[in-house]
């Protein structure tokens, strides 16, 4: 934030707006003593260090190492102080959500979805009886703590998924039993290679591949997204992606930390979309939260340019190594190709272009990268994403407007940033100033007042109605989703 912006206060902006704020991504921090008492309830009591423990992963040693150790084993730099403390309030509401819900017009927000944040590490848990029993605890304990606030916040259940049959009854148990209408998977589940699952810890350390639901995964995870429509439930993701790619320092978590949300949406979401999630699921929403849009803007653009380079048509017509001339080539080759070693002798009769590819051509059902999309045109890619796919976006973030403006992305494509306030996180120091930095870009004029509102208000609201209509009934804002709704099925 520009330190010679004017201070408004939250309730000041929004008292100035003519429709109501969304925060889309709130967090609340667990308190621990409460939350033990609920692990003892599922067995989990006297094994409640390991847990948390757990909750670290394989990074949880890093602090019994030298420096120089954790250089030599290249030891990833766990996370540390990410949570600020010198705001006592501020704490507190992130720790109690009844506090939190009395602070909601000081902070101009009319409704908050509000997330986990320790517990989230549940949800990737090794141990079976951990990760579903410690996600059980914990939906229990959010649904008791968010009791009388949901008018204003609406907690959000912890569901793993590291199967499809996991993932079902635990999806049941959430919304069936425990009434959450907002649910979160992980992005991914970290797998080992079939051959390695018997090695130690070292060995998962480095050895784990990513499977994210859709493309090359062991699992048929339809049923779930079949299941998540029959709930009426939109599916929201953030899983962690440092420890992974390119964030491995052992001596700087900054470096780890920047993009690594980012880096896990975008693999959630090209696999969901080249797997044919969306194509055979049109009415499913996934909220990709934390890492911004300014990535998905990315992966739009390079979605459809690689359609339209490699799709399977152009992929016949231009690339297929059996389309070149040899002969022409070899003429060519003799009049102006290198001098030397590269003799006419050797130019005659030989393979020309890149050594193999002819040896190792794709079979012919291989050729079409697309396939799953069934889809003739460039064209056809927007209308297989831009519905399915919501992107969390942090309100400091400057690239939070390139989603809206206007004809910048290919056939005129405006994605669905939503605004999250990410609260009780390190990045919040002052839950009071977090509306005034998304304003910035309406002052800027980044941002039209059409285009805030949708960042703000309008993006969230589709995003949870399209699959549940009465998603916000009994909140302050019933009245004013019903209306928001009924213009959009008017436009249809």
């Amino acid at each position: 934030m520009s330190s010679d912006a004017p201070q408004r206060s939250a309730y000041e902006i929004r008292s100035g707006l003519d429709h109501p704020v969304i925060d889309a991504d709130g967090h609340t921090t667990e308190f621990v003593p409460a939350l033990a008492e609920y692990l003892r309830e599922v067995g989990i009591g006297t094994d409640f260090n390991q847990l948390f423990r757990e909750v670290l992963g394989a990074v949880s040693d890093w602090y019994d190492f030298t420096p120089e150790e954790r250089v030599a084993k290249h030891l990833m730099k766990p996370p540390w102080w990410t949570r600020p403390m010198r705001n006592t309030d501020d704490r507190a509401a992130a720790s109690f959500p009844r506090y939190l819900r009395s602070r909601m017009d000081e902070l101009g927000c009319d409704v908050s979805v509000v997330y986990p944040s320790t517990g989230l590490g549940f949800l990737q848990l090794p141990s079976d009886e951990l990760r579903r029993g410690g996600c059980r605890a914990l939906n229990r304990y959010h649904r008791d703590a968010f009791e009388g606030c949901t008018d204003r916040l609406i907690p959000v259940a912890a569901v793993p998924a590291n199967t499809p049959q996991e993932a079902l009854e635990e999806l049941d148990y959430a919304v069936l039993e425990l009434g959450f209408k907002a649910v979160l998977i992980p992005s991914y589940i970290p797998r080992l290679p079939a051959d390695l699952e018997d090695t130690g810890a070292d060995t998962r350390r480095w050895a784990f591949w990513l499977d994210t639901y859709g493309l090359d995964s062991p699992y048929d995870y339809d049923p779930l997204w079949q299941r998540a429509l029959e709930l009426g439930v939109s599916l929201g993701t953030h899983t962690q992606g440092n420890g992974w790619g390119s964030r491995r320092s052992p001596s700087n978590w900054v470096h780890n930390h920047i993009g690594h949300f980012a880096a896990s949406g975008e693999a959630l979401c090209k696999s969901l979309f080249l797997g044919g999630v969306t194509k055979r699921f049109p009415d499913l929403r996934i909220a990709l939260l934390e890492g911004g849009v300014g990535w998905a803007c990315s992966l739009y653009g390079d979605l459809v340019g690689h359609f339209e380079k490699r799709n399977l048509r152009a992929v016949k017509e231009n690339l297929d190594p059996a389309l070149l001339d040899q002969s022409a080539f070899q003429k060519r080759a003799r009049e102006y190709g290198p001098v030397g070693p590269a003799t006419r002798e050797k130019i005659e009769g030989a393979m020309l272009t890149t050594p193999g590819q002819q040896d190792h051509r794709p079979k012919d059902d291989e050729l079409d990268e697309f396939a799953a999309l069934g889809i003739e045109s460039a064209e056809e890619i927007k209308d297989l994403f831009v519905p399915n796919f919501f992107f969390g976006c942090e309100a400091d973030d400057p690239m939070n407007a390139v989603a809206f403006i206007d004809g910048l992305w290919p056939f005129e494509a405006k994605l669905s940033a939503m605004y999250g306030s990410d609260i009780g996180h390190f990045d919040v120091p002052d839950m009071r100033r977090v509306l005034e930095e998304a304003c910035e870009h309406l002052d800027r004029g980044t941002m039209k007042p059409d285009d805030f509102r949708a960042f703000v208000y309008g993006n969230a609201a589709r995003f949870y109605t399209d699959t549940n209509p009465r998603f916000f009934e009994g909140t302050v804002i019933e009245a004013e989703a019903r209306a928001e709704q009924a213009t959009r099925d008017e436009a249809r």
